[in-house]
């Protein structure tokens, strides 16, 4: 998939904290939202909020099911009010507020010894049980190739160990990860 333009990802940032300001402020996601260029295209898209330098919120789909453009409203507001791992924001957090925004490419079945840590986010499936790891956690927690693969089995309600199970599958996607704070200074 291609590549977001600057002006692109500097739209998708804004959506995605007038989204934001929005729920945490009316405790509901704004209605409209664009339908046009990037913003009509399918899909998969996290949404990642800090307050500070903390993790606020991270809510994302990988069904790419509508727009891009509602799909960012919808994690957005979710991540901000409805990540069951946090409270829900409050107003007084905005001001310290940064989001980073993940769009990921199609997954596709990967082998353990294929991943490659900082390159690959992971999705494992177990029967009913799922976990997703962004490409970006295995960095910030320095995992090693078996530590992301034990903690994105815990994630889906897994003990650590389950992706050796004949039946568990693993998939392997990559991501175009963009946030406020890397956008260029005046933007």
């Amino acid at each position: 998939m291609p590549s977001l333009s600057e002006a692109d990802q500097r739209a998708a940032l804004q959506l995605a904290r007038t989204a934001v300001v929005e729920a945490v402020s009316h405790r509901q996601p704004p209605s409209e939202f664009p339908r046009e260029g990037i913003f009509a295209e399918r899909r998969s898209v996290f949404v990642t909020l800090h307050v500070g330098k903390r993790l606020q919120g991270c809510i994302g789909v990988i069904e790419a099911n509508e727009p891009l453009g509602e799909t960012i409203v919808r994690c957005a507001a979710s991540a901000a009010l409805e990540d069951p791992r946090f409270a829900p924001m409050r107003t007084d957090q905005l001001g310290e507020l940064s989001i980073e925004i993940s769009l990921l490419s199609p997954m596709e079945p990967i082998a353990p010894e294929s991943i490659e840590i900082g390159h690959h986010g992971l999705f494992v499936r177990l029967h009913a049980q799922r976990g997703l790891l962004l490409p970006q956690v295995a960095i910030e927690h320095r995992l090693t190739r078996d530590q992301f693969l034990e903690e994105t089995c815990r994630k889906a309600g897994l003990r650590s160990e389950a992706w050796r199970d004949p039946e568990a599958r693993l998939f392997g996607f990559t991501c175009e990860v963009f946030s406020e704070s890397a956008q260029p200074e005046g933007a």
